[in-house]
């Protein structure tokens, strides 16, 4: 957390992760655009960054994208907000957005962590559907993980598994899993308490993708990066995964659930 805060002190640093936030995935030519300093100064501010965990990258061909990560600055708020005061404080931000900034043109989303296991059995918690469903509120997730293979939900032990319209993209074992994601469904709109009407108009919404990227770390853990994006313009999907619809947490709250099962041999208890 000290980390955290030294290099958020520096104003140039909170200018570079401002310009993460209004767009996602930016290389570090695209960061100098436009900036009165040279790249190597840019070079050195986001390694502070990357120390620190607020910027996480990926590759995509030859190019090294930065993403703005928000698990640092979700564990500040975890230590001094509860969890109502964490919903009003949400609410607030919301407003303050809505007011004074434009829909971004198509939102990311990405998070880090680290967790104390081996690359194989990370793999394993991700596709296995005994281990799934104990991270996942119940659902499993089927699939034979083959590229094209549909990714199946089964709601309960013994259920018929249902076909959302997930297709896995990418399946390199104990390195890289991609699948497409599903659009919202009957029980989306029931939880957030949306009407026939409400849930038809979002169900035209793009259908987005998911990517988790497993790195070693150290001997005796890995980094585990997702990356949620492909969203439509001012999505609510973007605003559900994130946890921003209901302050349930999305993924966030999901991956510390994988963390801690991993870790401990159980979930994260559910919330009241």
């Amino acid at each position: 957390m000290d980390e955290v805060f030294r290099a958020l002190a520096d104003p140039s640093r909170r200018r570079l992760l401002d310009r993460l936030n209004q767009r996602n995935g930016q290389t570090l030519r695209e960061l100098c655009d436009g900036l009165e300093t040279t790249r190597q100064s840019i070079s050195k501010h986001l390694s502070v960054l990357e120390a620190a965990d607020l910027v996480v990258t990926a590759r995509r061909g030859r190019e090294k994208l930065h993403y703005l990560n928000a698990a640092p600055i979700t564990a500040i708020a975890d230590r001094w907000l509860s969890r109502y005061d964490r919903q009003r404080a949400a609410a607030l931000a919301d407003l303050s957005t809505a007011l004074e900034n434009q829909p971004m043109e198509s939102p990311t989303f990405v998070y880090t962590t680290y967790i104390a296991t081996t690359p194989e059995r990370l793999w394993a918690a991700l596709i296995e559907p005994a281990f799934t469903r104990r991270y996942w509120g119940g659902v499993a997730l089927v699939s034979d993980w083959q590229i094209g293979s549909p990714v199946l939900w089964q709601d309960a032990p013994g259920a018929e598994p249902r076909d959302l319209g997930q297709r896995v993209l990418v399946a390199e074992p104990y390195r890289r899993l991609s699948y497409s994601w599903h659009a919202f469904q009957p029980e989306h709109a029931e939880h957030f308490g949306w009407s026939a009407e409400d849930l038809a108009a979002r169900l035209d919404e793009r259908r987005s993708k998911v990517t988790f990227e497993i790195e070693p770390h150290g001997p005796t853990a890995v980094r585990l990066t997702v990356v949620h994006d492909d969203f439509a313009p001012d999505s609510e999907m973007h605003r559900a995964i994130s946890g921003q619809l209901d302050g349930s947490g999305g993924w966030p709250v999901l991956l510390a659930s994988l963390k801690t099962l991993i870790e401990t041999g159980e979930p994260m208890p559910a919330p009241v």
